[in-house]
């Protein structure tokens, strides 16, 4: 009896507010299935169009793979390396061509970045002014996967 009005008086005292009120969470969004194969499918036709054979890769904001696919003719080392600059992309909040440079202007410090990797054809895509995602592409050279992966986020963005 006693330990049962105690327990009384300290929830009605406030010594638990956890338990008592509610905490706000965050809310934000995040690429969906249907958004990145809507991307995927824009990155194909844009390589398709000028005859590269890419794997291309679309991560949430947290850099986990969403989808992927690998072109007919793209080597097997794409497949690492596009999911590679898409996480990086989002996790960093950056297009990978800005690690890329300044790793070739020789910031060596680029290379002790965790889980990344510093080179062109990786984008964050970004909605409303928040990192929602990103795309890359690896299979030809780093201008032109980045050029695959501005493709599928405009798709994104009509």
């Amino acid at each position: 009896m006693i330990r049962c009005g105690l327990l009384l008086l300290v929830m009605s005292s406030g010594v638990l507010p956890a338990m008592s009120q509610s905490v706000p969470l965050i809310q934000k969004k995040s690429i969906g299935l249907a958004a990145a194969k809507k991307m995927v499918a824009a990155a194909e036709a844009e390589a398709l169009k000028n005859k590269w054979a890419l794997s291309i890769s679309v991560v949430d904001d947290a850099g986990n793979l969403v989808y992927f696919e690998k072109m007919d003719g793209a080597r097997l080392s794409t497949i690492a390396i596009s999911q590679a600059k898409a996480r990086t992309a989002a996790q960093y909040q950056t297009a990978t061509k800005g690690l890329e440079e300044n790793l070739s202007k020789g910031k060596m410090s680029v290379m002790a970045l965790p889980n990344s990797i510093a080179l062109q054809g990786g984008l964050p895509v970004i909605v409303d002014g928040q990192v929602v995602g990103a795309i890359a592409g690896s299979g030809a050279k780093g201008e032109e996967d980045e050029q695959c992966a501005q493709a599928g986020i405009d798709a994104l963005m009509k």
